[in-house]
């Protein structure tokens, strides 16, 4: 079975797999994103996973460490892309098997992140409308296809399950 493959093959890419969380709070009907303390970029919670660790595991801590969140009340896996992208906080091009997941809440209850030295953003509530115009209004610079893939199947999801009607 072939993967969808997202993004632009670029020289010297370095192979980092992860996985990415579209995180949704079932009480507000918004979607859990980290904002860009430079300005209005949006962008899902998402990292690499460590040698050894489960991809769903790696994928939540991922969201604790960057968001807060912690209160999770089920973890859907959405599937696996291959993504090819330019890394702007590491200035690195990187192809990955990016696995993503619907994260539902239990509760927006946070705790202190961990964010790394490049990890420039901050904790925002978003509607998925609102996460779709912020990332088509960038798209000649960057490429956001995996993270529309990956929010476009939680939706379908979340109406699957009754979350969205």
């Amino acid at each position: 079975m072939s993967l969808p493959e997202f993004g632009i093959q670029r020289e010297n890419e370095e192979r980092r797999d992860g996985g990415c969380a579209v995180v949704y709070d079932p009480k507000s009907h918004m979607f859990a994103v980290g904002v860009h303390d430079e300005g209005e970029l949006l962008r899902l919670f998402s990292g690499g996973v460590e040698d050894g660790e489960d991809m769903e595991e790696g994928t939540l801590r991922e969201v604790t460490e960057e968001s807060g969140l912690h209160d999770f009340a089920k973890t859907i896996p959405l599937g696996t892309a291959i993504a090819h992208y330019h890394n702007v906080l590491k200035d690195v091009n990187r192809v990955a098997h990016v696995t993503g997941y619907l994260v539902i809440l239990r509760s927006r209850d946070t705790q202190p992140t961990e964010l790394e030295d490049h990890e420039k953003f901050s904790l925002t509530w978003r509607t998925a409308d609102n996460i779709y115009e912020n990332w088509k209004a960038r798209s000649e610079n960057h490429n956001y296809d995996h993270w529309i893939y990956f929010l476009e199947k939680s939706l379908e999801k979340l109406e699957e399950i009754g979350y969205i009607l």
